[in-house]
């Protein structure tokens, strides 16, 4: 997931077309449904992000009771109104009521605390978690932003690559060469600096063993001459979320994987690889690991990539599921000023956002 923050954002209003008392109050690419007259464009006004769980004052205050997702009606999610897919809240609260929020905007304030409003954070199966070790040494993964809300992460015309985002959870294996010694984790767990230790029936365990990344983590090792190397994929199938893709956690032999990016640390500074230069690498190594697919390799075209985003899935080539959306990345590797990081975005589908009985395990 993305980081999670409640902010001051400027507004572009448009007229919904399916209803005379309602409109669409703009956030970067996001829209979401607000009452007819609130706001005009060039306003300021709280973003409340999916995934936001709001406390019951706030709730009512915003007129909201019973209206939100979850058991206890208090969670953030994408919905349909009136034809138009709303994502997020657009709001005023009382308790910004003083507050300068076009300076707000521009310092990224972030007023999540202040409202009381925290992320969701689903329960985890057994099999996804087990006892941990400290692992300060572990590569974590990065949070990936949405582009509807940083839409200038790229310039149009840009060269980038975009792979399908699979509905799964994140592997991450680091391998520690001069100790010889494999890492292994979740993105939830690994941003603890924590390792999941080795015990039999270990989800990410058995996709690093099943799919050969311990030895494919060790040749990297040594032809780069590196000290450290990070495998990240997806693991995926039944039982682990809901989308399954014809595979299955439920045996080693059907259990899914998609490696997805590769970062290794060379003189103390780490380094992710190239799209490219992950499939030459692994080609001269004659390492073979399944990879996700890649949807488009060319020109950044935002309104391309948001079509791409939607329909079906291709990791099977039998579209059993629906699309959750793409990654893109630059063709070359660099700096993000807008992210103050690597340069790295995601679109996520209306499918998969307005689907039923979803699960969002990390």
């Amino acid at each position: 997931m993305s980081t999670f923050q409640v902010t001051a954002e400027r507004l572009v209003v448009h007229p919904h077309p399916n209803a005379d008392r309602l409109e669409l109050a703009q956030v970067g690419l996001y829209r979401a449904v607000v009452a007819k007259g609130a706001f005009v464009t060039g306003d300021y006004a709280l973003y409340i992000p999916e995934q936001a769980v709001l406390p019951e004052a706030l709730i009512a205050e915003l007129g909201l009771t019973g209206k939100l997702a979850g058991g206890a009606h208090n969670r953030v999610k994408t919905v349909r109104l009136r034809g138009e897919v709303s994502q997020g809240i657009v709001c005023l609260p009382e308790l910004v009521g003083a507050v300068d929020l076009a300076q707000a905007a521009t310092e990224r304030t972030d007023f999540a605390e202040l409202l009381g409003v925290v992320k969701w954070v689903p329960p985890i199966p057994v099999s996804m978690s087990g006892a941990v070790e400290s692992a300060p040494d572990l590569i974590r993964w990065i949070d990936v932003e949405n582009i509807k809300r940083y839409p200038d992460i790229f310039v149009p015309g840009e060269p980038v690559v975009a792979t399908e985002k699979i509905h799964g959870t994140a592997c991450l294996l680091t391998y520690l060469r001069e100790s010889d010694r494999i890492q292994v984790s979740s993105k939830g767990i690994g941003a603890q600096s924590l390792a999941l230790m080795s015990v039999e029936g270990n989800l990410y365990w058995r996709a690093a063993h099943r799919h050969g990344l311990i030895e494919a983590a060790r040749k990297l090792a040594a032809a780069l001459d590196v000290a450290r190397v990070g495998l990240f994929g997806e693991v995926y199938g039944a039982g682990v979320q809901d989308l399954h893709y014809g595979a299955s956690a439920r045996q080693d032999e059907t259990l899914g994987y998609a490696l997805f990016d590769i970062a290794i640390e060379q003189a103390g500074v780490v380094r992710w690889l190239d799209h490219a230069e992950i499939g030459a690498v692994l080609g001269d190594l004659g390492v073979t690991v399944p990879r996700a697919p890649v949807l488009h390799e060319g020109p950044y075209d935002i309104e391309l990539l948001l079509r791409l985003a939607e329909g079906a899935e291709t990791v099977t080539g039998t579209a059993t599921n629906i699309r959750e959306g793409v990654v893109i990345r630059p063709a070359a590797e660099r700096y993000s000023p807008i992210l103050g990081g690597r340069a790295i975005g995601k679109i996520v589908s209306d499918a998969y956002l307005l689907r039923d009985g979803g699960t969002e395990y990390e």
